[in-house]
């Protein structure tokens, strides 16, 4: 009887709002992985790892042949004789072209999931400096990602990754060495190179 009666002092003093919500969980059922689930990406600031290999080859030959031929003819006749006369002008044009391109870029860079769509998208975003010998490299990769391609060990290489935006540069001796000089690309901006 006791026990029943302090039940029931303890339910009138509860507020009346408390009744009426229903019991939690202290696990949330939209955000809940498992002990022994694997650790990849799949929120909100969570980290992986992009395996960059990207090559890049391209190849375009152009070959153009060309000839005119034009002949004109005429005759004059005089009381002397006939006198044939003739214009011809021919010409004919070659061209040959041929550029190529091939570049390699590979690296591991860690990047941050920025955001999440509904469908379960992930949009990632990531940057990395690196100094060698007065020499600064920088790479910078965005892009979105399915979270059925992150590998369990939470990596995913580039290839996989949708609307990839990666650049890579570099700032110092041997960057400067590259450019061409101010006269040059003035000459170039004139079209006389």
């Amino acid at each position: 009887m006791a026990v029943s009666t302090a039940l029931a002092m303890a339910l009138a003093a509860a507020p009346a709002g408390a009744q009426s919500q229903a019991p939690g969980s202290l696990i949330q059922p939209d955000s809940y992985r498992g002990l022994t689930a694997d650790r990849r990406a799949h929120a909100v600031g969570d980290m992986l790892t992009v395996v960059v290999v990207e090559t890049a080859h391209a190849s375009v030959s152009a070959n153009t042949d060309g000839s005119h031929d034009l002949q004109l003819a005429a005759q004059a006749r005089t009381p002397r004789g006939t006198y044939p006369y003739g214009l011809g002008l021919s010409g004919s044009d070659q061209g040959e072209g041929l550029t190529s391109r091939a570049g390699t870029l590979q690296a591991q860079l860690a990047v941050r999931v920025t955001e999440v769509e509904p469908d379960g998208l992930l949009h990632v975003r990531g940057e990395q400096s690196v100094t060698i010998n007065g020499e600064q490299q920088h790479i910078a990769l965005s892009g979105m990602v399915r979270e059925e391609d992150i590998l369990a060990s939470n990596l995913i290489p580039s290839n996989r990754i949708s609307d990839a935006q990666i650049e890579f540069t570099g700032q110092g001796d041997v960057s400067e060495a590259q450019r061409h000089g101010a006269i040059y690309r003035f000459m170039k901006w004139l079209g006389l190179l």
